[in-house]
């Protein structure tokens, strides 16, 4: 089959074989033949890249020697991975130990790729399999969430009513045998994420009328193991950059994905089940198993994508498509360090996380924010803005003024700038957009509705505190803080009537 695109052969099994001519290489075909051992719910960048690329390397090492049936539910169409057999090249580009990595491979770790919405009783049919023994899953923050779901649907509407069904699919296949009991290991960026899932799943499966019995298997013959997961994976390479590797590899692949070399899942288990079933870790560096995980996610949570989420509304409204060109701003980089160093390593420091230890995770996070490879978009980290906001940065906002009793002012600044953001007109198919720079860019936020509608209908002076106010949002009502709040309508007020970069530099400068 031939791309006009690339004028040449789409990525498919068989250029995949074809590129293991060599007797060497004739191992690499065992790679697309291997059971299914893991089902995952999402088909995202980040899943790819980082239990994906563990999972193809340890099976290259012939230890795992299992792939992955990947659930799309956002999405019925995934003609992409039917069209490529599920194969894609990954990209890895950047800094490590001071030398620059320009590598990539072809990844073999997905199976399949079944649609929640067609292919549900193929999905509940993987319950069956007994080397099935892994479940993964990346919804983001707002897929762990307790709804009122039908879990007899077909399919249900929600990630935990899916997830809930298939158990209990297992469980009758099985007849309630413990042994057929499985390892589960969200990734979604919640604290706590294993523990959270399964008491949703629990109040789930009590609302659909589950027997007791079924509960006990579900608690105690499976292991819900905690995780977080931190690599940076944009997405796929500029045009550019994919036109060239596409040229050199003799394929087109639009399933291409581009992250740094750094790369962490830490997995919190002390269990004997899942130290067996994720035996991927013993070749892969990357992977910590330990009965703690606390300290690996607040660094990660707070110094990585909390900086991510305080900074994607200002560095778009500022016009910076990426996090490269606002790391090339010398106010924007400065406003970035300081905002670190000065408000988020104080508000998380204390005595179970040391000072020392957040200030060199934040070294390294300003070198991978630096990482000349990376087209990080600040769009995309904007996605699910609010909800973000809430489980990310509203905490450490919360610490500070508890802590110092100030405004922590970079903070204040970034929250003016999320409102800012989240100011929408609606399109003729009543889709939300906001303008910056005479250009028009999607907001993707459940909550988008409502800023339309205060910032249609709120009074001039009163948005910041009615929308602070809102304690659905932020899980707390954030006008206690009036002085934060004060700050933030201020410095929303200066976003409007000048430039962002403006507004930053005098901050900076005056530290108000």
């Amino acid at each position: 089959m031939k791309n006009d695109k690339a004028n040449s052969m789409i990525l498919s099994k068989d250029v995949f074989v074809e590129r293991a001519d060599s007797q060497s290489e004739k191992w690499k075909m065992h790679l697309i033949t291997l059971p299914e051992k893991v089902l995952q719910f999402g088909t995202g960048v980040l899943l790819r890249g980082l239990p994906g690329y563990f999972i193809h390397k340890a099976n290259a090492a012939q230890v795992f020697n299992g792939r992955i049936v990947a659930v799309r539910s956002t999405d019925s169409d995934h003609q992409v991975f039917d069209r490529q057999d599920n194969l894609f090249t990954h990209c890895i580009r950047g800094l490590q130990n001071g030398e620059i990595v320009q590598e990539q491979y072809i990844n073999t770790s997905i199976s399949r790729v079944l649609s929640a919405k067609l292919d549900w009783e193929e999905i509940l049919k993987c319950a069956g399999n007994p080397e099935l023994k892994l479940i993964i899953s990346n919804t983001t923050e707002a897929g762990i969430v307790l709804t009122r779901d039908n879990v007899h649907a077909s399919p249900p509407a929600s990630f935990p009513g899916k997830l809930l069904a298939f158990l209990y699919q297992r469980y009758k296949i099985f007849g309630g045998d413990s042994a057929a009991g499985m390892v589960i290991v969200p990734t979604e960026l919640i604290a706590n994420n294993a523990e959270k899932l399964l008491s949703i799943l629990l109040e789930l499966a009590h609302q659909n009328g589950f027997e007791s019995h079924f509960m006990d298997w579900l608690e105690n013959a499976n292991e819900w193991c905690n995780s977080l997961v931190d690599c940076i994976v944009p997405g796929m390479p500029s045009a550019t950059e994919k036109r060239v590797i596409e040229q050199t590899a003799g394929y087109s692949d639009d399933l291409m994905i581009m992250s740094e070399p750094y790369r962490l899942w830490a997995i919190e288990s002390t269990g004997e089940k899942a130290a067996k079933v994720l035996s991927f870790a013993s070749v892969n560096e990357g992977i910590a198993i330990e009965s703690d995980i606390t300290r690996f996610r607040e660094l990660k949570l707070r110094l990585l994508n909390g900086t991510h989420t305080f900074c994607c509304g200002l560095a778009h409204l500022a016009g910076f498509q990426s996090v490269l060109d606002a790391m090339y701003n010398p106010v924007f980089k400065q406003f970035i360090t300081a905002l670190m160093r000065s408000e988020i390593i104080p508000s998380i420091s204390g005595d179970s996380l040391p000072q020392e230890d957040a200030e060199s995770f934040a070294e390294k996070v300003l070198t991978r924010f630096s990482n000349p490879f990376m087209q990080h978009k600040w769009i995309s980290i904007s996605r699910q803005y609010s909800s973000k906001l809430c489980t990310r940065n509203v905490p450490m906002i919360r610490a500070y003024m508890d802590k110092y009793g100030e405004v922590p002012r970079r903070m204040a600044l970034a929250f003016a700038a999320h409102l800012l953001f989240m100011k929408s007109s609606m399109d003729s198919d009543g889709k939300l957009y906001g303008t910056v720079n005479g250009n028009s860019y999607y907001i993707t936020d459940e909550n988008a509705g409502y800023y339309f509608g205060k910032w249609k209908h709120t009074v001039n002076g009163r948005l910041a505190e009615e929308i602070l106010a809102n304690e659905k949002l932020w899980e707390i009502d954030l006008t206690i803080y009036k002085d934060f709040v004060t700050a933030v309508d201020n410095y929303l007020v200066a976003l409007i009537g000048q430039d962002v970069l403006t507004v930053m530099n005098a901050l900076d400068e005056t530290g108000k």
